[in-house]
């Protein structure tokens, strides 16, 4: 079953108020935003963002659980959702017809809205394994990857397979995979998402873990064969890290049904995009949040209000051929 947390947004005032000007012709009463699973960046970014929506544009709308990025671009795609979130990888597979969620359908109606952040990619153990390094992750070990059909699911189990780890693959939601590791059902839980992940925050503050960097070599590998960038999550994101942490990054972008109405998805980006302190209020992540990471996009179309935006705003030079409907 999906859960969705809903927020009702105050009436909007007739001035003043993001969009309150603007021809509403089509705007839908309520929207809702799919995230992932609790304990997840994506659930706290998303709800966060939906919330500040909803009460700036007077409409009623939230985050709701998902399985992640593969399962929101089926959801933006097919219109049971207004928005979503996903990284680039699952946007490219679905568009291409190979998301699993529906094999051969071309989800080519999940337009791009905005720039959100990288998702580095991350190890994390108790340090009572003795594991420190991912050549210490034993034969057979047990990893949890994340819902099924997340990013973690599809690109790290991959990974993994490519610096020759043997494991079991498990899935579930960050929090549960988390208490399962604290419990001993898990050995190491292999994350994708924006830091600092909550529930990573939330095993430090109940036990002592080892956050994993991948090694020189490690990283190389794994950017040659992947759709993936270097990064560095810095040493002040976990209070387990005393230097930053080598990792691999993937970007995501904010996504909005390319039927909307431009200028409800206008007035949706002009809301989150204008204000970045606020939004780094909602979560760290939205460091990244800046009109400037518009470029990032070189998968998806553009739905045509958030095209709009970025070229008034941003100085965005957008190709037509990028822009949905052009």
């Amino acid at each position: 079953m999906k859960t969705t947390v809903l927020t009702f947004g105050i009436a909007a005032l007739a001035a003043g108020v993001c969009g309150a000007q603007e021809d509403r012709s089509g705007w839908p009463a309520s929207f809702t935003v799919g995230t992932a699973s609790q304990g997840g960046t994506y659930f706290a970014y998303g709800s966060g963002w939906a919330n500040l929506v909803a009460d700036e544009l007077g409409l009623s709308g939230g985050g709701e659980v998902t399985g992640g990025p593969m399962q929101n671009m089926a959801l933006v795609h097919t219109g049971d959702a207004a928005f979503g979130m996903t990284t680039m990888g699952p946007a490219a597979e679905s568009l291409a017809g190979t998301n699993p969620i529906a094999p051969g359908l071309a989800m080519d109606k999940a337009c791009a809205m905005f720039p959100m952040y990288q998702t580095p990619f991350s190890v994390t153990a108790l340090s009572s394994s003795g594991i420190t390094s991912i050549s210490e992750i034993p034969d057979g070990a047990r990893i949890g990857f994340g819902p099924a059909g997340s990013t973690s699911d599809t690109y790290f189990p991959r990974m993994m397979e490519t610096l020759g780890v043997n494991f079991e693959r498990r899935n579930g939601g960050w929090s549960d995979l988390g208490g399962q590791l604290q419990d001993g059902l898990l050995d190491v839980i292999a994350f994708a998402a924006g830091v600092p992940v909550p529930a990573v925050s939330q095993l430090e503050v109940q036990t002592d873990v080892n956050i994993i960097e991948f090694t020189e070599a490690e990283q190389a590998t794994i950017m040659e064969a992947f759709p993936v960038s270097e990064f560095e999550i810095a040493a002040n994101t976990y209070t387990t890290l005393e230097a930053p942490a080598r990792s691999v990054s993937m970007w995501n972008f904010a996504i909005a049904n390319c039927d909307l109405p431009a200028s409800f998805v206008k007035a949706v980006v002009d809301v989150v995009m204008s204000d970045n302190e606020r939004m780094v209020g909602i979560h760290r992540a939205a460091r990244s949040t800046v009109p400037s990471n518009w470029d990032k996009n070189k998968v998806m179309p553009w739905h045509p209000g958030a095209a709009e935006w970025f070229a008034e705003n941003a100085g965005a030079d957008i190709p037509a051929d990028m822009i949905y409907g052009q």
